[in-house]
């Protein structure tokens, strides 16, 4: 089973879609949260600690995981997806994109 953690800026727009998008597929469990002070959902130790690969959309995302939660990323595999914040929740495009980057790691 791979549980696979999505990651942004505020958890609003590209994280929960990848979260949705995945949920869907055999022997994958989704969550997501947002890096940011604002997030909708902040993101949690518990959620890294559950996690077994991460997926970033930014490398100022990837940057910005490290600094605050180095100790918890000891083994965990974290890919950055290089998606920038120009789409909408659930935005044809954006769900093309995610499925391309993401879903091999999840195949």
């Amino acid at each position: 089973m791979k549980r696979a953690l999505f990651l942004c800026s505020q958890n609003r727009l590209r994280s929960p879609t990848a979260e949705q998008i995945f949920a869907s597929w055999p022997d994958v469990e989704t969550d997501s949260a947002g890096l940011g002070g604002d997030a909708t959902v902040p993101l949690s130790t518990e959620q890294i600690e559950w996690a077994n690969i991460i997926f970033v959309m930014e490398k100022t995302h990837r940057n910005r995981l490290s600094s605050k939660f180095r100790s918890y990323l000891n083994g965990k595999r974290i890919i950055c997806l290089d998606i920038p914040d120009d789409y909408e929740f659930m935005q044809p495009e954006l769900i093309k994109l995610l499925e391309v980057k993401a879903g091999k790691f999840l195949r």
